[in-house]
């Protein structure tokens, strides 16, 4: 069966050099046997295809031949240096698949070692077959001990915002994610997913929850992780100060001299009425214990609510006002 190896590498019969290369890169970085650990048999074979491909169409002579007399006439075409017939039982000699792909991406970003350590072993020859020179079930797999892993990107942040509520309560947020993947054939193709995330009671500004491998993939390297940085929205009566709550709450002069109560909602949605017996001077903090936050690392447990006074003094008081206040104060 004739071998078509501008389908193999999925280009056309004018594809230039470039052509070549671009396509070789993605294909070779897609089929890597190490890229693909669950499926190395199919891997392996693709991989293989593809070197040859590439090793005859990027070299003008084995390119003209196969341009002119197919697959046949390569099995004639005399090795270098020669100029006689190849004297290949199976054809011309191949390079070596991982020579190849040393060549284009130097140190390999899958843990062998590149071209300049040294030919590599990784397709220990069988003799025979359609690619000769590579390796069939008993491959031989090394890793060189200086080979590098792929680079992995930095990490891609995204402030998720969060209620003060939902940070109480915890909450469970649905984000959906658009994202640049790899496809069957190879090719960079966007795709959407939805992510979920269990915003847990408690958690604080600039947690971060992190999704390994969600960012786009690109040749050549690992995809990037996504995360998600936790940011509280501001609310309309409390603020927060770590595990505690404070709210800020005015009273009048009489209020703060007599006694009142201070009546809330707490951000669970229970109604509070709170005593206030003291009298309230300027600047004066009312602590009522464990009405503030969840303590993500202490179950149950929950810091304090901090009532700040503020005392609202009457711009005006009738003579028999300070009168009154003057007998009832002794002064």
């Amino acid at each position: 069966m004739e071998v078509d190896y501008y389908n193999i590498l999925e280009v056309n019969k004018n594809a230039t050099d470039e052509d070549l290369k671009k396509s070789y890169r993605k294909l070779a970085m897609k089929w890597h046997p190490d890229k693909n650990p669950n499926n190395k048999k199919q891997a392996e074979a693709k991989f293989k295809q593809i070197s040859e491909a590439y090793d005859v169409l990027s070299d003008p002579q084995k390119r003209a031949i196969y341009d002119q007399y197919g697959e046949n006439g390569l099995k004639d075409m005399p090795p270098p240096g020669s100029s006689g017939s190849s004297g290949f039982p199976n054809g011309f000699n191949p390079r070596n698949a991982e020579d190849i792909f040393a060549e284009f991406f130097g140190s390999s970003p899958f843990g062998f070692g590149s071209a300049g350590v040294g030919r590599s072993t990784r397709f220990q020859s069988d003799g025979g077959g359609m690619f000769g020179g590579f390796g069939g079930s008993e491959n031989v797999f090394r890793t060189y001990s200086d080979g590098c892993a792929p680079k992995k990107p930095p990490p891609i942040e995204s402030k998720l915002p969060c209620s003060l509520e939902e940070l109480y309560n915890g909450s469970t947020r649905k984000m959906k994610i658009s994202r640049k993947a790899m496809d069957a054939n190879g090719w960079l193709v966007p795709e959407t997913e939805i992510l979920t995330i269990d915003v847990k009671p408690g958690w604080k500004k600039g947690t971060k929850i992190t999704f390994p491998d969600k960012g786009n993939e690109q040749p050549n390297q690992l995809p990037a992780d996504l995360v998600f940085v936790i940011d509280e929205k501001p609310h309309s009566i409390y603020m927060r100060d770590s595990n505690d709550l404070i709210m800020n709450h005015r009273v009048t002069l009489a209020e703060a001299l007599a006694g009142t109560a201070v009546n809330l909602t707490t951000l669970d949605g229970r109604n509070l009425s709170i005593p206030v017996t003291d009298i309230v001077s300027p600047g004066y903090e009312l602590v009522i214990a464990r009405e503030g936050m969840p303590i993500t690392r202490e179950p149950g447990n929950r810091g304090d609510l901090r009532i700040k006074f503020e005392v609202k003094f009457p711009t005006k008081l009738t003579p028999e006002q300070r009168s009154a206040l003057r007998g009832a104060l002794g002064g």
